[in-house]
């Protein structure tokens, strides 16, 4: 997976300067070729290959901001991290829906004799604190705090042994992409920039002495993300990422739902889950960022993208009921922003779309604007 030449042609493709039109019509087909890349003998091997390997399977909880890609950062295959977002990865466990999702995943994990790794993130940028997490209003400390009350919340659910799901803080700094390892007192910090060596002995011994009571399993499968990571800051800094474009907000999308994960370029959507029971406030925030984001000239004022998505995995009645879901959360959302922002509701132009789980297929049900 060669993530970073994906990243340079959506540069040169100057997306952030395209009429309205032009923008959603990249989009798609940006959709169309990661479901086809997803579908490819070489990739669906790659998945199968990798999984065999590193059998533990990854969840992530992390920020709506569009910079924040795990995937990406790690070089790791689609398809593998399981995702969940919301705005500043702020997550409450005994929300109902994101409860019911997250144990089902884990559940079916532990059926298939897999352990979980849920890897809990913040972020935040060494360069500028307003590059940072806008959901914490530029309070890194504050976002530390409350990951650590997740993973408080993650031990009360599945236990805090931690032989079945391991819970782990990780600190993105998105300046670089490069992940912060904490441990699990908050007493230890492995910043994996600051790293002078990367051979699979030291990394393998500090993450052990790090995380004593990890399961050899998960470290194993922890580690080609570390080391996957230092190797996406050194193409980072050999690229020699223009700070002031590429790690600042330039969003023009706002996406909620799941089945996100064809957006693998940095800075042009910020992506709400479904799982919070009042998801008005991001939507307000994020059409705030997007509004900020076309005042300060960095997007052009022509409009913005509102897509909805909800995943299925059955014709039928699965593909039904996410068809309803996905148009409730496109209605909801529009009426939120209608309300809040009325002057930005103007410029919105909405798309409504199912998921083929299988496929990774985006397919639009209403394409009204």
């Amino acid at each position: 997976m060669k993530e970073i030449n994906k990243y340079i042609d959506a540069r040169e493709a100057d997306i952030y300067h395209m009429p309205i039109q032009e923008r959603i019509d990249w989009l798609l087909d940006l959709s169309k070729k990661h479901s086809n890349a997803y579908c490819s003998s070489e990739a669906y091997l790659s998945r199968k290959r990798y999984s065999a390997k590193h059998p533990t399977m990854i969840i992530a909880l992390k920020c709506m901001d569009g910079r924040i890609h795990l995937p990406y950062a790690t070089k790791t295959p689609l398809g593998i991290i399981k995702p969940f977002r919301n705005i500043g990865g702020m997550f409450n466990l005994g929300w109902p829906y994101l409860g019911e999702v997250l144990y089902n995943t884990v559940n079916a994990a532990i059926e298939d004799s897999r352990r979980v790794l849920m890897i809990i993130t913040y972020h935040y940028s060494k360069g500028d604190g307003h590059r940072g997490c806008a959901g914490f209003k530029y309070d890194c400390d504050a976002a530390i705090k409350h990951v650590f009350e997740v993973k408080k919340q993650a031990e009360y659910i599945f236990g805090q042994n931690h032989q079945a799901v391991y819970p782990l803080i990780c600190g993105i700094e998105t300046d670089e992409d490069a992940m912060i390892l904490h441990d699990g007192e908050n007493k230890e910090i492995f910043n994996l920039a600051e790293s002078t060596d990367s051979s699979k002995e030291f990394l393998t011994n500090k993450l052990r002495a790090m995380y004593p009571d990890m399961p050899d399993q998960v470290l194993r499968d922890l580690l080609p993300l570390v080391t996957g990571n230092i190797e996406h800051i050194s193409d980072i800094r050999n690229a020699h990422r223009n700070l002031e474009l590429d790690s600042v907000h330039r969003e023009w999308i706002i996406c909620i739902g799941r089945g996100f994960d064809f957006l693998h370029v940095p800075n042009i959507a910020l992506i709400i889950g479904p799982y919070s029971p009042d998801i008005s406030g991001p939507i307000k925030t994020a059409a705030s960022i997007i509004k900020s984001n076309m005042e300060r000239g960095m997007i052009p004022k022509d409009g913005f993208l509102l897509l909805t998505s909800a995943p299925y995995s059955e014709i039928g009645v699965d593909k039904a009921r996410a068809e309803l879901k996905s148009q409730f959360l496109s209605q909801y959302a529009s009426e939120v922003i209608e309300k809040e922002h009325p002057d930005m509701f103007k410029l919105m132009i909405k798309k409504t779309a199912v998921l083929n789980w299988h496929t990774r297929n985006l397919e639009l049900i209403d394409s009204a604007d």
